[in-house]
């Protein structure tokens, strides 16, 4: 793995250290490093003469851009540009892996950039930012503002942390640093910072209600598609139940109207799985790496994987939904001390179950989701099954043709 800690790249005429517009403040540090012998010496630079430029356009790309996936990407780089940090990166909370992920950097080795995550409850220094509402920086004990085994990660010696906050809802941070040695920001270059948090922040509510409304559609046609199926099958089951249950002999007349009956049956089943739903959002994580980012903030949580087993690509978003969606209702229904995931494959048969020990999870509302989930899976010739187990447990199975 390899981050560039040297000079940062000539991304605009400007960015040259020996152009006049590129100076900043002026530091001198002196003494041994500790809290008490350090001294910063800073002169507040004027404002960058690109800074509206580059504002500009990054508003102007904001909804393609964001799309793309790019948007977030360009801050990072106009944060370098338009101020002194060499590298930059912008993490944003995940509700379906509860843990922020990079979204976005510049300057940062980008297969570096998919392996980092954390919590806010491990990261005191985005609690100060994002509480203050202020660009934050620190350079001494950095473990114990940040996640430990990241705290001098890549020789960074200090940190700053700008909020991604919009409207009282807390989104995300964007780090930044230059690279090594201790250093305090200018006044111009935090509110150029915060600036540009504001606007990552705008974008990510967009994005966020983009597909909040997106989510919404997707369960109004599953739920849409469940009360077809009760509607249209269901019934009709029910009343040929009621039928061959009474024990009473059947005409040949008779018996031909429940074979129709049954026929009509099947075609409405058919008719209904047969309907396409909207896709899922794209993922970009596979079902090895959402379990283990899962099981470092689970500590309950023991996965069975074992060597040579994959899963198959066209199973590969129905398998995180079912793993998300069995620890989703696991934590809200029940308290475990043992959550259990196992993979197995026996050929043409690939399968995923994670059961856990406690109690609660067969409440009433439970498993709404698992309930659309098992309507999915019929679409990719996959089963999910779900139920309490006899030791008081509660187990979420999926078994999908590896075909």
């Amino acid at each position: 793995m390899h981050v560039d800690c040297g000079q940062a790249p000539n991304v605009h005429a400007g960015h040259c250290r020996g152009d006049p517009r590129r100076r900043r403040s002026a530091r001198r540090v002196t003494g041994s490093g500790s809290a008490g012998n350090i001294r910063i010496e800073r002169q507040i630079a004027p404002a960058h003469p690109d800074t509206v430029e580059v504002l500009a356009g990054l508003i102007a790309e904001l909804d393609s851009a964001t799309e793309a996936g790019e948007f977030y990407d360009d801050v990072c780089e106009a944060l370098c540009r338009l101020t002194s940090m060499r590298r930059a990166g912008i993490l944003l909370y995940d509700p379906a892996t509860r843990a922020v992920r990079f979204v976005g950097s510049h300057g940062i080795d980008r297969e570096i950039v998919g392996e980092i995550e954390g919590t806010l409850d491990e990261t005191p220094l985005a609690q100060r930012a994002l509480a203050e509402d202020r660009v934050v920086e620190a350079s001494e004990h950095l473990e114990r503002e940040v996640p430990e085994r990241y705290a001098r990660y890549a020789g960074a010696t200090t940190l700053t942390c700008t909020p991604v906050a919009a409207g009282g809802r807390w989104l995300g941070i964007i780090l930044a640093d230059r690279g090594g040695g201790h250093f305090a920001p200018s006044d111009e270059e935090r509110q150029t910072m915060l600036t540009l948090g504001r606007l990552a922040a705008l974008a990510a509510s967009v994005e966020r209600a983009t597909r909040q409304d997106e989510r919404a559609h997707r369960l109004a046609e599953r739920i849409g598609l469940v009360r077809e199926i009760h509607d249209r099958v269901m019934q009709r089951l029910f009343g040929l139940v009621l039928v061959f249950g009474s024990g009473e002999a059947l005409s040949a007349e008779e018996r031909r109207a429940c074979h129709d009956e049954l026929q009509t049956v099947l075609g409405d089943l058919r008719s209904a799985l047969g309907r396409p739903l909207g896709s899922r959002e794209p993922t970009r994580a596979d079902l090895r790496s959402v379990i283990e980012r899962r099981a470092e903030r689970t500590p309950e949580l023991a996965v069975d994987w074992p060597a040579g087993i994959e899963v198959p690509e066209r199973l590969e978003e129905l398998a995180q939904s079912v793993f998300v969606e069995a620890l989703r209702n696991c934590e809200k229904h029940a308290r475990p001390t043992r959550i259990e995931v196992s993979l197995a494959s026996t050929g043409d048969a690939f399968e995923l179950e994670i059961a856990n020990d406690g109690t609660g999870s067969a409440g009433p509302g439970a498993g709404l989701g698992l309930r659309l989930l098992t309507l999915e899976a019929l679409q990719q010739d996959a089963l999910v099954e779900f139920g309490p187990l006899p030791d008081g447990g509660w187990r979420v199975r999926m078994v999908g043709a590896v075909e």
